[in-house]
């Protein structure tokens, strides 16, 4: 799917420029590519928090001990049923394993805060059995051992405990059971006594026989809780110092902290990008500006590869001569940007083949507009730079030379992109079209090259304001940014425009804003040329 429907397409949108294209993979991974410093910067921050939570909070060792619960039964080898699970309810017993009491008792054994030691110490209970996993969280590992060991056995003495204090209360409310029946019995057996050979005789006879069946019954029921075995469990493994480990991966929280922070940086960026769209590729640049395309100019990476750079230069500038005739008068306009270089690089492909070409500056920067000419001067080819000497190569005897354009008089001329009638004389340097090596003016030759011109190849650039360049045939504006002085724009209503547009740092706004300036100015820019970020 695309962001448009084709009827909602821009009406000075041509029709070979079709739908908007598809976002790709492509597209989603060129914002984190080229916002890869706030990603990076991110990253680094939340390397630095998890270190620093490593640095701020101690390391915890992790010790365990396991219980065993049984259920106090008055025969402890009789089973208690198919449910043997539930003969003991353990959510119970991990209350009180975690309870107010045992956690006292741990408090006075190794010391600390109650609050601090009921977080550290943790009870799991696995389902379908009656066992209780202590777990404890200490600073180190002896303490951590020692913490969990004490808090089993805390909980077994204080169920224990339980279990004899209601044993106790059982025993004692036997006791006084007992007591009564026996002095029930007393009485019982006095009037019997007195009442000798008489029916109530008989009668107390029968009740006392009673009394002693149920005083019978009392004793085996307490003899029976008496016997009960009050132990509430057993501790199956303690913990040891050599089964301590370390509570959670030190490495693992610097890579948790390393990737939430690339998460953070790659969600910052799509929000920055969100509300500071730049041109990042040929295709932006033509969105924002509706204009044609003079070039690409890439950035130069390594020095062996300077000339790939300049030829960029050179192809740019054969666009900028087929659009325009002389006399002419192009400003190189950029929205914030410093167009110096592509200005100094664009005079020096432009002088190269002949032309006498005049760069003009009102900020200040004809200085920086000479040393560029002067570094790219040095890396013409030989055949484009006649202070070079160049040695012909031998030529075969009786060969004929055929030199010119005549040389071939039946041969096929490239057709003129200019309409006819449109040349106002048959001069070939009337235009910017690249012109012959030959008719380069023979008087330039005889004359003293003054203290502001730069020799290139066969041709020449001057340098002064854009008053002083009147008189000139060939002019390159290097205007000062648009955004902030609006001398470029008021020039090229003199002529004719270049944008200059800045890979992975002209806004879209502020390009947008330029040309549509530059139209309401009455200015028809020849187009746009895309350069890399690192030219001026």
């Amino acid at each position: 799917m695309t962001d448009a429907t084709p009827g909602s397409w821009p009406a000075d949108r041509s029709s070979r420029d079709g739908p908007p294209r598809t976002v790709t993979l492509t597209d989603l991974l060129r914002v984190p590519l080229h916002r890869a410093r706030l990603v990076a910067g991110a990253a680094a921050v939340g390397l630095l928090a998890a270190l620093g939570y490593l640095l701020l909070v101690p390391p915890q060792v992790t010790a365990s001990a396991v219980v065993a619960v049984r259920p106090v039964v008055t025969d402890a080898f009789t089973p208690s049923g198919a449910a043997a699970d539930r003969a003991v309810n353990m959510n119970v017993e991990s209350g009180i394993a975690t309870g107010t009491e045992v956690v006292q008792r741990l408090a006075d054994s190794v010391g600390g805060d109650p609050r601090d030691i009921r977080a550290a110490l943790e009870v799991e209970v696995p389902t379908g059995g009656q066992i209780l996993r202590f777990v404890y969280q200490a600073p180190d590992a002896d303490r951590a051992v020692r913490a969990v060991n004490l808090a089993a056995q805390a909980y077994l003495d204080v169920r224990r405990a339980m279990y004899e204090k209601q044993r106790a209360e059982m025993l004692r409310s036997y006791d006084e059971s007992i007591a009564k029946v026996v002095t029930q019995q007393g009485a019982v057996q006095r009037r019997a006594n007195s009442a000798k050979g008489t029916a109530a005789a008989d009668a107390a006879v029968a009740e006392l026989a009673g009394i002693n069946n149920q005083l019978t019954q009392l004793n085996a029921a307490r003899t029976e809780i008496a016997a009960v075995d009050v132990n509430p469990g057993w501790v199956t493994q303690t913990a040891e110092r050599a089964l301590a480990s370390s509570a959670g991966n030190r490495p693992l929280f610097l890579i948790a902290g390393l990737l939430g922070g690339v998460l953070l940086g790659v969600v910052l960026a799509y929000v920055w990008e969100s509300v500071d769209r730049r041109v990042r590729s040929v295709v932006d640049a033509r969105d924002a500006t509706g204009l044609p395309m003079l070039g690409t100019v890439r950035r130069q990476r390594f020095r062996g590869r300077r000339r790939a750079v300049d030829a960029d230069v050179r192809y740019v500038a054969m666009a900028i001569a087929e659009r325009v005739r002389q006399p002419a008068r192009v400003a190189l306009l950029a929205a914030r940007e410093d167009p110096t270089a592509l200005t100094a690089s664009l005079a020096v492909a432009l002088s190269a083949e002949g032309r006498e070409v005049y760069v003009a500056d009102d900020h200040g920067r004809v200085e920086r507009l000479r040393d560029a000419v002067l570094a790219d001067r040095g890396r013409l080819p030989a055949v484009a730079d006649a202070a070079r000497s160049i040695v012909p190569k031998p030529r075969v005897a009786g060969t004929p030379v055929v030199t010119g354009p005549a040389a071939e008089p039946g041969a096929a001329r490239r057709p003129s992109p200019h309409p006819a009638g449109a040349r106002p004389s048959s001069d070939p340097d009337a235009t910017l079209t690249l012109p012959r090596v030959g008719s380069a003016p023979a008087a330039r030759n005889g004359r003293v090259i003054g203290a502001d011109e730069v020799t290139v190849g066969i041709g020449s650039v001057r340098f002064g304001s854009w008053h002083q360049g009147a008189d000139h045939g060939l002019v390159l504006y290097n205007a000062p940014p648009a955004e902030s002085d609006e001398r470029g724009v008021a020039i090229a209503r003199q002529g004719t425009a270049v944008v200059v547009v800045e890979r992975d740092r002209t806004r879209q706004s502020d390009l947008r804003r330029l040309v549509e300036r530059l139209r309401a100015a009455g200015v028809s820019p020849l187009g746009f040329v895309l350069t890399r970020s690192g030219w001026g």
